[in-house]
């Protein structure tokens, strides 16, 4: 497996994703839905309206709003677990740290279209995009819960910039939509068991369809600034870290929000 991994940090340093195909089994992957269902049931009646009309996923997975302490504790420990570590370890290898959990779904509304966009435009103006893709390192872990289309993505733009198609679509400059289709964009489907891994940062979208629902664990690297973006109920407990067999991405992040008061 680790020679496996080097070969896999290869592909993410040049291209920004890889995929692990049947990562994990049956059983593991039917424990995590029968949690995250539960999760997610209570989050539509929640946020019924926002549900019905615009929405394509949730965050905030791990907090105590729906679930319970022994279904975050089994969240926890698979988020840390040692198939999840062994690729974290191999790619953030320096204080690998948490950051949320998302759970991506099918929007009820038929008209709505996936869309290419980087998760730091959300943050950043362009110049600040430009930087952010040089300096900063956040992992997408995605886990599908059922056979999904899965994901698009535009190879090596974790660290480069737009090319001029990409910048208009994804911008919707001079009368593009970011929902069109780009000529550079690879289309990755994913299985139940996969695993695939890519950088937050680079030019990409979801592809709705299917039975959809995955989950997405973002992780980060210590020496970056994000620990604000963490949400303190999203972290478990002092008492609930006994309980973790590897709270390392926990405490990491619990030491750097420390540091900021």
């Amino acid at each position: 497996m680790v020679g496996k991994l080097a070969k896999l940090k290869n592909q993410y340093d040049s291209q920004g994703y890889f995929v692990l195909r049947e990562y994990f089994t049956q059983p593991e992957i039917l424990t995590l839905r029968k949690t995250i269902l539960k999760f997610h049931d209570l989050w539509k009646i929640d946020h019924a309206t926002f549900y019905h009309e615009e929405a394509f996923n949730s965050s905030l997975i791990t907090g105590s709003q729906y679930l319970s302490t022994d279904d975050r504790l089994k969240l926890f420990n698979f988020i840390s677990s040692k198939k999840m570590m062994a690729v974290v370890d191999g790619l953030i290898p320096n204080q690998p740290a948490f950051m949320n959990t998302q759970l991506f779904f099918n929007p009820v509304n038929p008209l709505q279209k996936d869309f290419w966009h980087r998760d730091c435009q959300y943050d950043h103006d362009i110049e600040g995009q430009q930087k952010a893709i040089q300096e900063t390192q956040v992992l997408h872990l995605r886990v599908p819960l059922f056979d999904e289309l899965g994901m698009e993505l535009v190879p090596e733009t974790h660290k480069r910039w737009d090319n001029e198609e990409e910048f208009n679509v994804r911008q919707e400059e001079k009368g593009r939509e970011s929902s069109e289709d780009l000529s550079t964009g690879i289309k990755i489907p994913l299985s139940v068991g996969d695993l695939l891994v890519f950088s937050a940062d680079m030019i990409h979208r979801g592809l709705y369809g299917m039975d959809r629902l995955a989950l997405d664990i973002l992780v980060f690297d210590s020496a970056a600034d994000f620990a604000d973006y963490v949400d303190d109920d999203c972290l478990p407990s002092i008492a609930m870290l006994n309980k973790i067999a590897d709270s390392r991405l926990f405490t990491n992040t619990m030491q750097l929000k420390t540091k900021e008061l």
